[in-house]
Formats: structure tokens, sequence, C-alpha cells
């Protein structure tokens, strides 16, 4: 039963990390990338529908997107959708698709997104901690119940606080990571 809750915890961990990585991907950094495109929905037939899934999305040069729908009709929808969503950029409809040419980042846009992403690594923290907190709870319930012993439980809390550690971590190096693609030029 201890393990159970130590091996839930790192899988919970584990989905803490890959949400922020994914969180990270939509922070524009100096590069075109289509998931900066992947929280921008359509309404489609009366459905909340996410781009990539009715249109195709290409980046032709290092600083354009460029979506191509799978029904034409569905552009001038892609383009207001895209406004809506305040991504600091200027959709143009062609007709058959919509291109997004990405204006060069100044060195405060870099500065804001750097902030941006701080401030995800830092919520992403604050969830790992609250996943330890969680399973230490569990485990001082097992000791007061006297399902483990004592020494049982300063070791699941060890091995708790281990994985916390080895999640920070992880997480320090994916905003190091992402802060260098940023304030790259």
């Amino acid at each position: 039963m201890p393990e159970t809750i130590l091996l839930e915890a790192e899988e919970r961990m584990e989905h803490t990390l890959q949400v922020l990585h994914r969180d990270f991907s939509t922070v524009r950094s100096g590069r075109a990338n289509p998931k900066m495109l992947e929280k921008v929905h359509i309404n489609y037939y009366g459905a909340e529908t996410p781009i990539n899934q009715v249109a195709n999305i290409s980046v032709p040069e290092g600083n354009q997107i460029y979506i191509k729908p799978y029904d034409k009709t569905l552009v001038s929808e892609i383009e207001k959708a895209i406004f809506g969503a305040n991504l600091g950029v200027t959709p143009s409809n062609d007709g058959i698709g919509v291109r997004i040419v990405l204006p060069p980042m100044t060195e405060e846009n870099r500065r804001n997104s750097v902030k941006i992403i701080h401030k995800m690594a830092e919520d992403s923290k604050v969830a790992i901690r609250n996943i330890r907190r969680d399973a230490i709870t569990h485990f001082k319930k097992m000791e007061k119940d006297s399902a483990i012993t004592e020494d049982d439980l300063q070791y699941y809390q060890d091995e708790t606080q281990k994985l916390t550690d080895q999640f920070i971590e992880k997480i320090d190096e994916y905003f190091k990571e992402k802060e260098k693609d940023i304030m790259h030029i």
C-alpha cells in the first residue's frame, strides 16, 4: 500500500512535468512554432474545436506559420479565432489559408516571455510540493492507523522528498532551457 502511494505521487508529478512542457511550448520564443496555436479554438459546426483538428499547420519559414483548413469556408473563422486569442500577431487571409508572420521579438518581449515561463515553472513547483504533501499525509495516516511503523513512515517521507527534489530539478532544467531559447537572438 505505501508503495502504491509513492507510485501514484510519482505519476502525478510526471503528469505535472508534461503539462509544464506543453505549456512552455505555447510561449513564443524567437522562432515560429505551431504549438503556440494549441489553445486557439474555432466554432466548427457548433462545437469548440482546436485549429489543429480542422487545418494543416506548417512553418514555411522561420518566422511564419501557415494554416490551411481542410474546409475552405473556415478561413475567416480561423482568422477571427487568432485575433480573439490575443497572441500578439496579425493573421492575413489569402483566400486559401491564413498566414501569420511573427514580428521579431524585442528585448522587452523576451523578458516578458521569461516572466511568463518563470511563473509557469513556479506554479509547477507548487503543484509538485502539494503532491508531496498529499503523499506524506497518507503515510502519516497509515502510521496512525498502525499500518506502518514509525521507521517506515520516516523511510517513505524520505523517498517522497527525494522524488520531489528530482522533479523540482527537472522543472529548473526545463526553465533554463526555455529561457535560453527565448533569450537567444
